[in-house]
C-alpha cells in the first residue's frame, strides 16, 4: 500500500501543477471523430487525419454509435480539448466539421478528394518515416489565405489555432519535424491540405562524401582506392538533382540528422507523408455544429428571411430557457415535498414510540393490580378457611394456577416428541370402538357386577365370556386363537350355538 499524502500536499497548488507542464496544457488539443454511417476509406482517413494532429490528440479515442457530441464536449474541459474535427458521409460525398470547443464556431467542408498516407508513401521512390518526428506538433504553413471576406479571416484563424503557436525566440529546430502546408486556389475555392516531414541535408558536397557523413555505408566495389570514391565525380546520376539555392539556409542551431552542425550550410527537403486532402468551405456557423449562419457558399438568403429566422431562433431559445427554468422549479418543488414527507414520516415513528411505551406501561400497571388483587383474595380465602376449620390450609388449596398460554404463530414449532405405547394402544382401541358404534357391530358392556357381555346390534344379552369358558370345559374342547376346536370330544358347537340362539331370540 502506497503513502498517503499529508493535508498540505493535497493544498499545494504547486503539487497540482507539477503534474502537467504549463505549455501543454495552454497548448490546443483536438478530437477527431466520425459520425454516422461511414465507408472504410473515410474512417482510415480519420486515423490519418489523428496522426497529422500528434501529439496533442487522442490518437485511440474508442468512439460508438450512442455516442453523441454532448458526450465529447463533457469530457473536452478535463482533458483540456480545445477543437474537434468530425468526419461524416452523405449520399452526396463526405464532409468534415471543424467545431472550437465548447461554443463554436463550426465550419463545414466539403471533402472533394483525398487520398490515403499508405497511398503517398507507396508511390514515394523513396519512402522515409521517421516516428520521433510525431512526438511533437507540426508546423502550420498558409497560402493565400488573405482573401476579402469574414469567412477568410475566421477560416485562418481557425487553422491557425489548431496547432500550437512557436516562440522565436525560445523554439528549438531539433522539435520542429514536420509541417502542413495549406494552399487556398482563389479561383476555384479549393484548399489543398499536405503533410510533410523536414528534412536537413549538407549542401557542397559530392556524393562519396555526404555518404559518409551521413553514416551511410558506401558501396566500393567499383573502386580501387577509397581516395578514388570521394574524388570521382561521375558517381552523381542523372535522375539525381542539384539542390535549389533558394532552399540552402546556415542553421542557427545544431540538428539530430547527421551533417546538419551549427552554422553548417544545408538544404532543406520535404518528404510527404500523406494523407492528401482537398477541401472546400461550404458554411459557418455561429453556435457549435448549430446556431446562426454567418456564411454559405450554396445557398444565399435576403435580409428578410435573416431578419425571420433569427426571430425564430430567440423565440426558440427563450421558449428553451423557460422551460428549463420551470424545471428547475419542479425539481425544487420535489425535493421541498420529498423533505415534508420525511419530517411527517419521522414524527409519525416518534408519535407511534411514544404510544407504544404508554400502552406498554398501562399492560404493566394493570398486570400488577391484577397480580395484587390475586394476592389479597388468596389472603381472604386462606384467612376464612382458618376461622372456619381451625386448621392451615394445603399449599395448592388456594393457589390459583396460571392459565395455559395458547401457542401463537409467531412461536417456533417444537420438535417431534414421541408417544408412549400405552397412548398408542389406548387411542387405537377407542378408535376401533368408535367405528363400531357407527357401524352398528356388536360391542362389549360391562354389568352391574362389573362382569363384561357381548351383546348383539339390537343390545340383547348373548352370553358372557365366563359362561362361555364353562361350556368349553364341560364339552372338553381346546380353544386356539379364541375358536372353538371343531374336532374335540362333547356336544357339537352347531348344537350349543342353535340352542343359545334360540334362547337369546325367546
Amino acid at each position: 500500500m502506497g503513502k498517503r499524502k499529508g493535508k498540505c500536499a493535497k493544498k499545494n497548488a504547486a503539487t497540482k501543477e507539477a503534474l502537467e507542464p504549463e505549455h501543454l496544457v495552454k497548448a490546443p488539443h483536438s478530437f477527431v471523430i466520425h459520425r454516422g454511417k461511414c465507408s472504410k476509406d473515410l474512417m482510415d482517413l480519420t486515423k490519418d487525419f489523428r496522426k497529422i494532429m500528434e501529439p496533442f490528440t487522442a490518437s485511440q479515442l474508442k468512439e460508438r454509435k450512442k455516442n453523441t457530441i454532448k458526450d465529447f464536449l463533457s469530457v473536452s474541459g478535463y482533458l483540456h480539448v480545445s477543437h474537434m474535427i468530425v468526419f461524416t458521409e452523405s449520399e452526396l460525398g463526405s464532409y468534415m466539421r471543424l467545431a472550437r470547443l465548447p461554443r463554436g464556431p463550426t465550419l463545414t467542408f466539403r471533402i472533394h478528394n483525398y487520398s490515403l498516407a499508405r497511398d503517398v508513401i507507396s508511390s514515394l521512390r523513396k519512402q522515409y518515416v521517421m516516428a520521433k518526428a510525431f512526438k511533437n506538433a507540426p508546423l502550420i504553413v498558409l497560402n493565400s489565405f488573405s482573401g476579402e471576406g469574414n469567412h477568410m479571416k475566421l477560416m485562418a484563424t481557425m487553422f491557425q489555432n489548431m496547432f500550437p503557436t512557436i516562440n522565436i525566440t525560445t523554439v528549438k529546430l531539433k522539435h520542429i519535424r514536420r509541417c502542413v502546408l495549406m494552399n487556398y486556389n482563389p479561383a476555384t475555392k479549393l484548399i489543398d491540405m499536405r503533410h510533410y516531414v523536414i528534412r536537413a541535408v549538407p549542401v557542397g558536397l559530392n556524393k562519396g562524401t555526404k555518404k559518409m557523413i551521413q553514416g551511410k555505408i558506401p558501396n566500393l566495389n567499383r573502386c580501387k582506392d577509397m581516395s578514388e570514391f570521394f574524388d570521382k565525380a561521375a558517381l552523381m546520376s542523372e535522375s539525381e538533382f542539384e539542390d535549389d539555392p533558394n532552399a540552402q539556409v546556415t542553421l542557427p542551431q545544431t540538428l539530430a540528422s547527421r551533417g546538419a552542425a551549427l552554422n553548417s550550410k544545408s538544404a532543406i527537403r520535404l518528404v510527404e507523408l500523406g494523407p492528401r486532402i482537398t477541401l472546400q468551405l461550404i458554411k459557418v456557423e455561429d453556435g457549435l455544429m448549430d446556431g446562426e449562419v454567418l456564411f454559405h457558399e450554396l445557398v444565399e438568403k435576403t435580409e428578410e428571411e435573416k431578419a425571420l429566422i433569427k426571430k425564430r431562433r430567440e423565440e426558440k431559445r427563450r421558449l428553451k430557457e423557460k422551460r428549463k427554468a420551470q424545471q428547475d422549479a419542479n425539481v425544487k418543488r420535489k425535493e421541498h415535498e420529498k423533505e415534508e414527507l420525511k419530517q411527517k414520516a419521522l414524527e409519525g415513528i416518534i408519535k407511534k414510540k411514544e404510544i407504544t411505551e404508554n400502552q406498554r406501561l398501562m399492560e404493566l400497571a394493570a398486570a400488577e393490580t391484577q397480580e395484587d388483587g390475586a394476592m389479597e383474595a388468596e389472603d381472604d380465602d386462606a384467612d376464612y378457611y382458618r376461622k372456619e376449620v381451625g386448621a392451615e390450609p394445603e399449599e395448592d388449596l388456594f393457589s390459583q394456577k396460571q392459565p395455559r398460554k395458547r401457542k401463537s404463530d409467531d412461536e417456533p414449532a417444537r420438535g417431534f416428541k414421541k408417544m408412549r405405547l400405552d397412548k398408542k394402544l389406548k387411542k387405537k382401541y377407542q378408535k376401533n370402538d368408535d367405528t363400531t358404534q357407527k357401524q352398528g357391530k356388536r360391542r362389549f358392556d360391562k354389568n352391574d357386577d362389573g362382569k363384561r357381555n357381548f351383546k348383539n346390534k339390537d343390545g340383547s344379552k348373548r352370553f358372557n365370556k365366563k359362561e362361555d369358558m364353562g361350556r368349553q370345559r364341560q364339552g372338553k374342547q381346546k380353544v386356539f386363537g379364541g375358536k372353538i376346536n371343531k374336532f374335540g370330544k362333547g356336544p357339537s358347537r352347531e348344537k350349543k350355538m342353535g340352542k343359545s340362539k334360540g334362547k337369546g331370540r325367546k
